[in-house]
């Protein structure tokens, strides 16, 4: 399959994270986390966040997400999300599933949920009869492209505090937010009051394996219990923590991430050169979503292939990668001037 713009989870593995993997390919290490390369790389998390962070590794977003929400409810809580979120769209009940919590999806603007949406969602509580509300989970970067401000954020986790809930962000593009916003990472995640997070990397550059990182270890009396028994405990985890030395050695993330929103908005300047498509969201990191006419889109998948995002509409959307060249834009672009 030739380079197109489907997701960034089609793009290969960067060089330096395949030669992380194989110089930590030495010898025997004891198994589970218990090896130096995994307390390096936790160490790094630490230093990024804090030292009162919690790191555990995992194989995949899903597998994220789900201990996240897992480690702080119990089936009578109910979870609130933008109804385009992950976990709610593209998880396969995944997080009801495993935490039996309800989960409830807000009405968004742009992939995004503000107080006002949420607060009508924030009743019942102390009432049996009710599910009772506990966590409000959040994208960064979101389903559609983009990026919740610091300010946006801090509204929603003070409002989940007066209500002694707590807020879960899905960072699966977290490189491409921070980018994006030209912050740190711990500048709209502990400090703009999040209280847990989903720290991904494949989808920019890594081969697997995902972090969950607690801001409160209180909160983690039970975490690595839960983590085995959803299947998430990898034997050989150096190999996890070997990606993540060479994800953040060189602000290797930092470069990534910037490649790919740099692409998105080249993508984006030059699909409205040709006045023939319309944007639906705003670019904000490395996703585009625009309008076309019906017939023109397999004939653009034929040789960049690229989601439907709403068939009756027809939306799609447009992810860039690490990967992605600017040659892969003028001939994406360029097909799309001659079909249309």
């Amino acid at each position: 399959m030739s380079r197109g713009f489907a997701s960034d989870n089609n793009a290969g593995v960067h060089p330096d994270i395949l030669k992380a993997i194989e110089k930590a390919n030495t010898g025997h290490v004891i198994g589970y986390g218990d090896d130096p390369t995994t307390r390096e790389a936790i160490s790094l998390f630490k230093k990024e966040f804090g030292p009162e962070t919690d790191v555990y590794f995992v194989f995949n977003g899903t597998g994220a997400n789900v201990l996240a929400l897992s480690t702080v409810t119990h089936s009578f809580h109910s979870i609130i999300c933008a109804d385009t979120a992950h976990i709610e769209v593209d998880e396969c009940g995944a997080p009801e599933k495993f935490t039996g919590c309800k989960l409830l999806p807000v009405p968004s603007d742009q992939g995004k949920i503000t107080p006002a949406g949420i607060q009508k969602y924030l009743h019942g509580f102390n009432f049996e009869h009710h599910s009772q509300p506990k966590v409000i989970s959040i994208s960064q970067v979101t389903e559609l492209g983009t990026v919740y401000s610091v300010d946006e954020i801090k509204a929603i986790t003070a409002l989940a505090h007066q209500h002694n809930m707590l807020v879960h962000m899905d960072g699966a593009r977290i490189a491409n937010a921070a980018v994006a916003l030209g912050l740190p990472f711990k500048a709209f995640t502990i400090e703009a009051g999040v209280d847990m997070l989903s720290f991904g990397g494949t989808k920019n550059g890594m081969l697997m394996g995902e972090a969950v990182v607690f801001f409160n270890p209180k909160l983690t009396t039970n975490t690595k219990y839960i983590r085995k028994q959803s299947m998430q405990l990898f034997s050989k985890m150096r190999f996890v923590g070997a990606q993540f030395l060479a994800y953040f050695e060189n602000d290797l993330w930092k470069s990534n991430a910037s490649h790919a929103n740099q692409m998105a908005k080249l993508l984006e300047k030059e699909v409205l050169k040709t006045g023939k498509v319309k944007l639906t969201q705003k670019t904000e990191a490395n996703g585009v979503f625009a309008i076309l006419p019906k017939d023109v889109i397999p004939k653009l998948q034929e040789k960049y292939f690229f989601y439907v995002w709403n068939e009756s509409s027809c939306e799609v959307r447009w992810m860039t990668s690490f990967d992605t060249t600017e040659e892969d834009i003028y001939g994406f672009v360029q097909l799309i001037d001659k079909l249309i």
